[in-house]
């Protein structure tokens, strides 16, 4: 019977992949690659121990990059509809935080685009205090309320109020399973934080 799963992460400038049995690491890769994650995940997958093949798989489905979440959940419907295996989804900023908890509460800050972030709260062990927002520095500042802030978007943080600390973490595939079973049986669709930026053109009048 086969009792793996592929966790593919693509939703930041992080690519990372890692294939568990049952709930035990097999193979995992992970590399800040920033931009062209649809050339490196089909390799990093096939350079995984058995391809990478697995019963289910697992994708992060945002918020965070539109191409890189796009990319992500592309291969992994592709790979669930040639494996038959079932599909589910996970958010980038609990896996984040579910790496994390271990010390305690803390909101995840990430980079959200235009100027703004992307932050959750959470407490130990693990319970998501809210939603994922888009907020502005200011505004994601003031809604800490004293909490340790982890993610990429503690730069900007850190630009009004020095006592931040700036902090890189980014989603790692090899921590998803820390995430309790309601948080990783998302439906696999994206979940991009705020309205894309390009708009289709208004309809022309006839």
């Amino acid at each position: 019977m086969n009792t793996r799963t592929l966790v593919i992460d693509t939703a930041t400038a992080a690519c990372s992949v890692a294939l568990f049995d049952g709930t035990a690491l097999i193979d995992a890769r992970h590399d800040v690659v920033g931009r062209g994650h649809a050339e490196r995940l089909v390799p990093m997958i096939a350079d995984l121990a058995g391809g990478g093949r697995a019963a289910h798989i697992l994708v992060d489905v945002g918020p965070g990059s539109f191409t890189g979440i796009r990319v992500g959940i592309a291969a992994a419907r592709g790979l669930a509809l040639g494996w038959g295996a079932t599909l589910s989804g996970y958010g980038t900023l609990s896996v984040i935080a579910a790496a994390a908890l271990d010390r305690g509460p803390l909101a995840v800050v990430t980079e959200g685009g235009h100027g703004e972030v992307f932050m959750q709260a959470f407490d130990a062990p693990f319970a998501a205090l809210d939603a994922p927002r888009s907020l502005t520095p200011e505004a994601a500042l003031a809604a800490l309320g004293g909490r340790r802030a982890i993610g990429t978007g503690t730069r900007w943080l850190a630009a009004l109020d020095a006592t931040i600390a700036v902090d890189d973490t980014l989603p790692d595939a090899r921590h998803a399973l820390r995430l309790p079973p309601a948080q990783r049986a998302l439906p696999a669709t994206p979940f991009y934080g705020r309205a894309p930026d390009a708009k289709p053109p208004a309809p022309r009048a006839a």
